[in-house]
């Protein structure tokens, strides 16, 4: 993420071997952690130019039908477009700052509020270096051999969502909070995310890809597309469920959207081979 710089005088850069002084690893260990946090948070809103205030008013945020009480920082918290038209709506009627939210998940509250003061949430997105590919935080390879290598996250990437009365992705409800805060960081990041997950039951894709299409307008599809292409990349894993064949007689733009995806794929497909073929005369 830093590019290399150079804190050398132009003495040191004359092609003299200076020799550098000896760090305990106490301080080798200090500095690989502050590195580690700045990386984490390159894209919270902490870490613009003007940082919020962590001074200014706590809010209480109630959620869920449960009422789980959260508190933040009302600077914090206007950095997302909802929350600073509520509490601008607040600020002349009361001087308690409160914000209800009964249709949210506190789950879900909770990794959105963990992004807005760290840029990420449990488990973080991490650079595997030697393999220059992106990981979550604590995952490990699978022992088993037909998973090729795949990686096993260290949380479990589903939770139950009491609106749906099932389990879904937990990622998905990320992205489609981040688009009712309006916060597009942290759609880009719940959909990256939302990628490297692996090993998902055929039921819980469908739901969290229907819980998607109700909860993200038709002009943003980039979580849409996510889902159309993973139906379409492991479609006979879809073609042998039954989970599939119920849910596509239920039917939903979900299906009429797959169905207009695979056409555009078969097409392409075809055009491939008909560039590849020899034109005769």
């Amino acid at each position: 993420m830093f590019g290399k710089r150079s804190f050398a005088s132009s003495k040191d850069r004359s092609g003299k071997i200076t020799k550098q002084s000896k760090r305990s690893f106490r301080e080798v260990t200090r500095q690989k952690h502050m590195v580690e946090k700045m990386d984490a948070r390159m894209d919270s809103p902490m870490m613009e130019s003007v940082s919020p205030s962590l001074t200014s008013p706590i809010v209480t945020i109630v959620v869920g039908s449960d009422q789980r009480l959260f508190a933040a920082h009302e600077d914090v918290l206007s950095h997302s477009p909802f929350f600073a038209s509520a509490l601008r709506d607040q600020f002349f009627e009361s001087n308690t700052r409160r914000i209800d939210l009964p249709t949210e998940e506190p789950e879900i509250f909770s990794c959105v509020l963990e992004y807005l003061y760290k840029g990420d949430y449990y488990p973080r997105l991490v650079h595997d270096k030697r393999r220059q590919t992106w990981m979550l935080e604590g995952a490990v390879t699978s022992p088993d051999p037909s998973k090729n290598g795949d990686r096993v996250p260290a949380v479990e990437p589903t939770f139950f969502h009491s609106g749906v009365n099932d389990i879904i992705l937990r990622d998905t409800a990320v992205y489609c909070a981040a688009e009712r805060y309006g916060l597009e960081e942290l759609k880009r990041l719940s959909l990256r995310k939302q990628g490297l997950q692996s090993g998902i039951e055929v039921g819980t894709i469908l739901r969290s890809a229907r819980y998607a299409y109700e909860n993200t307008p038709d002009s943003d599809s980039r979580l849409r597309a996510h889902y159309l292409a993973l139906i379409i990349r492991s479609r006979k894993t879809f073609k042998r469920s039954g989970t599939m064949q119920l849910e596509m007689e239920i039917g939903g733009k979900l299906f009429f959207d797959l169905f207009v995806a695979m056409c555009n794929h078969i097409d392409d497909i075809v055009d491939a081979s008909n560039a590849r073929t020899p034109k005769t005369i």
